[in-house]
């Protein structure tokens, strides 16, 4: 287990991704049920990049799974965070969806879907993006000057299928072609990118500095709280694997550990009863 020095007050929150963190697949990982009885008590809350499922069935999901069924209220997804946004800079907003289910029910709580006159184009994760669909976004951005926005950066996303691991593309490789056809740089949503991180730390009230960050991932969980001053925590869990070298380009996390287990290990050394049992 590495960890950097700190000269920081405690952190009083905790902000948990979940893919890679708490389970993989349908399979929980070591820890998981055990670090969410703790957290419970803090102020928390869940983020993930996905923008595929609703917080609701999210929710579901992890109550599946066998953890405790966590508010919807407490999860914020990249399409939740981008149908916000996107009410705080057009509200009533028009909009053409690329992606799965969750990001087109995120955006109709706040804006109208609208093919012809669109003032954004989102493009998500998941099955949907095909010819037609790039040739109306194309359009929309090239003739009508809709804006060209992504939930989330992740070139490719991991998935278990009928038990076989497979790597997917992520919404960073949907939007590229929209960005690549068009010449137009797109607006980001997600990790890490700080407006997911920022909403986040609003519905908990609190700073940067008093909030712990887990994640699997060095360059979107850890790398976007790093640089907003969070304290941050990689537990090797996912893609990025035990022994593996940290990338040059990338600030260190605060804790560097091989599972929860470690991690909870290390927290209670750092921070006596931050996660005391319940």
């Amino acid at each position: 287990m590495a960890m950097r020095s700190m000269k920081r007050p405690e952190p009083i929150a905790v902000l948990l991704d979940m893919d890679g963190v708490l389970y993989h697949g349908d399979r929980l990982l070591p820890g998981a049920l055990r670090l969410l009885h703790r957290v419970t008590r803090l102020p928390h809350a869940y983020l993930t990049n996905n923008p595929i499922r609703t917080p609701g069935e999210v929710s579901n999901r992890l109550t599946a799974m066998g953890l405790p069924r966590p508010d919807p209220a407490l999860i914020l997804t990249s399409a939740l965070a981008t149908a916000r946004w996107l009410a705080r800079v057009r509200p009533g907003f028009r909009y053409f969806a690329v992606g799965a289910g969750g990001l087109d029910a995120a955006l109709r709580e706040f804006g109208e879907p609208n093919a012809r006159n669109a003032d954004f184009v989102v493009v998500g994760e998941g099955a949907g993006l095909d010819y037609e669909q790039l040739t109306i976004g194309i359009n929309l951005i090239l003739s009508q000057g809709a804006r060209l926005i992504g939930t989330n950066p992740d070139p490719t996303v991991d998935a278990v299928r009928n038990g076989r691991h497979l790597i997917l593309p992520g919404g960073g490789a949907l939007v590229a072609p929209f960005a690549a056809a068009t010449g137009v740089t797109p607006t980001i949503i997600g990790k890490p990118e700080p407006l997911l991180y920022e909403m986040a730390l609003e519905m908990l009230g609190c700073s940067p500095g008093e909030c712990l960050m887990i994640g699997d991932r060095p360059d979107t969980d850890i790398a976007g709280a790093e640089r907003l001053g969070m304290w941050t925590a990689l537990v090797r869990t996912g893609r990025f694997a035990p022994g593996r070298p940290w990338p040059d380009n990338l600030p260190v996390p605060d804790f560097d550990v091989v599972d929860l287990e470690a991690l909870m290990t290390a927290l209670e050394d750092a921070f006596p009863g931050l996660l005391a049992e319940v």
